[in-house]
């Protein structure tokens, strides 16, 4: 399963992530919707980063994740927290919330990793009935762009107790990117190796802003990675907003 092995290193090797510069960008965006959130989800929330900033500025939180190895990651970088996060584990497609929220996000494609668009059609008709009116809903992709150019690509993640080899390979037929995924993790003089496999799912904006307009969002906007500006042709990341009336 994807993320098992991964997620005792996954913040070691994604600590250049500019998770507060995302989040200035949420703010940029809340602010261009006339949206104050007092309580948020964050979906796909892996190590719950972005839940715990979200936690600091006061919102209360509800992190949610399909992988329970990241769910522990994410409970132990909490605990302390004067307004710590709660976390569920949970599938997208299957979110289901005891109160509506102000504001749901899903950030670092945790969007694309849900490989069978009828889910991703179901994520957004949750994520709707999850909001408040006015709420907004707000997450970003990588682009079919940058899956398709990453087919060959051999990638590298390092420092001194992992070691990160992935090889990517997109099917033009399915339009997935499969990232084979070998990983070394060091336990005391020893490495330990392990092995996993992460498909992403490469979504066209137009399809997605059709089926947030199915689930009822009625104020859909397509965004440059973190700037208010339309995205260009070869744009790699981009941010969609949806509102619910």
């Amino acid at each position: 399963m994807a993320y098992e092995s991964l997620a005792a290193s996954y913040d070691r090797l994604t600590n250049d992530v500019p998770y507060e510069a995302v989040l200035a960008f949420y703010h940029k965006i809340l602010d261009r919707y006339g949206c104050k959130p007092a309580s948020a989800v964050d979906l796909a929330c892996g190590t719950g980063t972005m839940a715990i900033l979200l936690a600091r500025e006061g919102l209360s939180v509800l992190g949610v994740d399909q992988s329970e190895e990241m769910l522990t990651q994410a409970a132990d970088k909490a605990a302390g927290m004067e307004n710590p996060p709660w976390f569920v584990r949970q599938r997208m497609e299957k979110l289901r919330l005891p109160l509506p929220v102000d504001l749901v996000v899903c950030c670092l494609d945790g969007v694309n990793y849900v490989t069978k668009p009828d889910a991703l059609r179901e994520t957004f008709t949750r994520a709707f009935k999850a909001l408040n009116p006015g709420g907004l809903f707000i997450f970003d992709i990588n682009t079919e762009a940058k899956l398709r150019a990453l087919d060959g690509q051999i990638l590298l993640d390092e420092d001194d107790e992992v070691f990160c080899l992935w090889r990517a390979a997109f099917d033009e037929a399915t339009r997935i990117c499969c990232y084979g995924m070998d990983i070394f993790q060091k336990e005391g003089k020893l490495w330990r190796r392990s092995r996993e496999e992460h498909l992403e799912y490469a979504y066209r904006t137009e399809e997605l802003n059709q089926w947030l307009r199915e689930a009822g969002f009625v104020r859909v906007g397509l965004y440059a990675d973190r700037k208010l500006e339309a995205p260009a042709p070869d744009e790699q990341r981009v941010f969609i907003a949806a509102q619910k009336e």
